[in-house]
């Protein structure tokens, strides 16, 4: 824990807040202050944050703009802008703004041995990206057999995928795309194989996503897509059909990609915020530069809110510290991210990324254990599928789970009806988790349906909602690039002040290279005559039962 006294007294002042009696009920707070909505809604232009539905008060706000001031949060926001390493274990920075950075912006950004002029560096890159884009879709690039491609496949993983396959749905879902965009990033081989029965190799256009060139699930699978391409149309349609999202041009001109078909990004440049740089090649592929480049606008945009807005008005600050009352103050572990938009159903998987790799630590910047929780584990899908799976759970089970709504005020479709329909459940639901259903209630509501008292007794219970469960709504005009753009970024910063606030670097994910080091060694045993190594004893079992099973016929 910090040893900053007024930090500690700080995080003092929160958990005595918290520990009042009505610390987290809701319902009060709207009796008490009949403004009290319009006072807890910060709004950037169209984009709208209403967090009155949590049990933050005028007290616990001042408290958490207090915490942000004493956390250090303004500094954390100057060196990362300033492109200093902020990821230390690593010593670099974390400068994925530049890549949306308007041409005229300088940013540099800070790595082992030097810096770069890293939106110098973006601009060029960009420009390349584009007129690769536009060959494609102007037909000037076609496939070995002079066909136009009608397919983008992204092989690719984590960050590679996540965010490319989520914005790519995102923004072409209403009006169709440009191409289509199709992913792949399981090692499985159920997953190329169903790709396969679908695709015409002649018209797909296969980008291979990876920095190093060297991961094993993206180089399996680039390895069995060029097969599918040489075995359908030649060994000489390789450089025709392929490029490459990497650094490592060596190992991409051995795979058969010309350097000109090759888009890299420098180490400033994290996986999970890779879909800004040339890892977004399938995004601008599938729904067209213009609206790629409003979504890189869009981020732009919140990076300049989130670098100059007053923390009282700043909405990734204020929806980490929502985040912070929740997590640290009252122990809720859970978080919820529902977008009313089926356009946005793989936005909580890419949160998932975000959040908690960038989160999930245990140990602070100096190397001790940090003194409480982190990251919660986050979870979702889109509204209204999930009223009929796990709202179940957030209603009425045993812990309040903090909710995220997400929706748009305007559709991209021709059903006014449905999305009336749609907007309707969404505020809902909000206001469900806030009012509840007292006993009282569902007793009268029996009653009046003619229940005999019998039947009440034994079933009232069951239909007793607590209420004064939190949510926080983020209303939109519409979905488009620009406002996906500065979605992504809210939640990006968002996640940043969370981590500067806990004390833990946001931009490693040393958690996530144990299993690979592992299977890395375990792979030869499984392999015809391959030899048993050293395990646990479950494992060793686990092995041997594999063995086994796959001998069977």
């Amino acid at each position: 824990m910090s040893t900053d006294p007024i930090l500690q007294d700080a995080w003092r002042r929160l958990a005595t807040l918290a520990a009042r009696p009505d610390a987290q009920r809701i319902r009060p707070l709207f009796a008490a202050d009949p403004e009290r909505a319009r006072r807890f809604t910060v709004a950037l232009d169209d984009l709208t944050v209403d967090f009155s539905k949590t049990s933050i008060d005028t007290e616990a706000l001042v408290a958490l703009l207090d915490l942000a001031r004493a956390g250090g949060v303004e500094g954390f926001r100057a060196r990362l802008f300033a492109g200093e390493p902020v990821n230390m274990t690593e010593g670099r920075a974390a400068m994925h703004m530049a890549l949306r950075a308007p041409a005229g912006t300088t940013l540099k950004a800070t790595l082992p041995g030097g810096v770069d002029d890293a939106s110098a560096l973006a601009l060029a890159e960009r420009k390349r990206m584009q007129a690769f884009v536009a060959q494609v879709h102007d037909g000037e690039l076609r496939g070995a057999t002079g066909q136009p491609f009608d397919t983008v496949l992204n092989i690719g993983i984590g960050g590679s995928d996540l965010g490319p396959r989520m914005a790519s749905e995102a923004l072409t879902l209403a009006h169709g795309p440009k191409l289509r965009a199709r992913f792949l990033s399981n090692v499985d081989g159920h997953g190329f194989a169903a790709l396969a029965r679908e695709l015409d190799p002649a018209r797909t256009l296969v980008l291979v996503a990876s920095k190093t060139f060297t991961t094993q699930e993206t180089a399996t699978n680039a390895q069995a897509a060029r097969a599918w391409i040489a075995g359908a149309l030649g060994e000489a349609a390789v450089g025709s059909h392929f490029a490459a999202l990497s650094t490592n041009l060596k190992a991409v001109g051995a795979f058969g990609i010309a350097p000109e078909r090759v888009f890299g990004f420098r180490d400033w440049v994290g996986g999970r915020y890779s879909l800004w740089s040339p890892v977004g090649l399938s995004i601008a592929l599938a729904a067209g530069w213009d609206v790629f480049q409003a979504m890189l606008d869009g981020g732009h945009a919140m990076d300049e809110h989130f670098r100059s807005a007053d923390f009282a008005v700043n909405l990734p600050v204020l929806l980490a510290l929502v985040g912070i009352w929740h997590v640290n103050a009252l122990g809720l572990r859970t978080h919820c991210v529902l977008a009313y938009d089926e356009r946005l159903r793989r936005f909580p998987a890419y949160l998932q990324q975000l959040e908690m790799e960038s989160n999930g630590k245990s140990v602070r910047l100096d190397g001790t254990p940090v003194a409480g929780p982190t990251c919660p584990v986050l979870f979702g899908e889109p509204g209204t599928d999930a009223q009929h799976s796990f709202m179940q759970l957030v209603h009425q089970g045993t812990q309040a789970i903090p909710v995220d709504f997400l929706l748009a005020a305007r559709p991209d479709h021709d059903r006014p009806d449905a999305h009336l329909i749609l907007a309707a459940n969404a505020f809902a639901q909000a206001e469900a988790l806030l009012r509840g259903k007292t006993r009282d209630e569902v007793e009268a509501e029996m009653r009046a349906k003619g229940v005999p008292e019998a039947e009440i007794a034994r079933v009232a219970p069951h239909r007793v909602f607590s209420g004064d469960r939190p949510s926080t709504t983020i209303l939109f005009r519409r979905l488009d690039g620009f406002t996906l753009g500065r979605l992504i970024a809210l939640y990006e910063h968002k996640v940043a002040v969370q981590g500067a606030l806990w004390g833990i670097n946001s931009f490693d994910q040393w958690g996530v290279e144990l299993g690979k080091l592992l299977a890395s060694g375990i792979l030869p045993e499984l392999k015809p005559g391959g030899q048993p190594g050293t395990h646990d004893g479950s494992t060793t079992a686990l092995l041997t039962r594999f063995r086994e099973l796959r001998q069977e016929s």
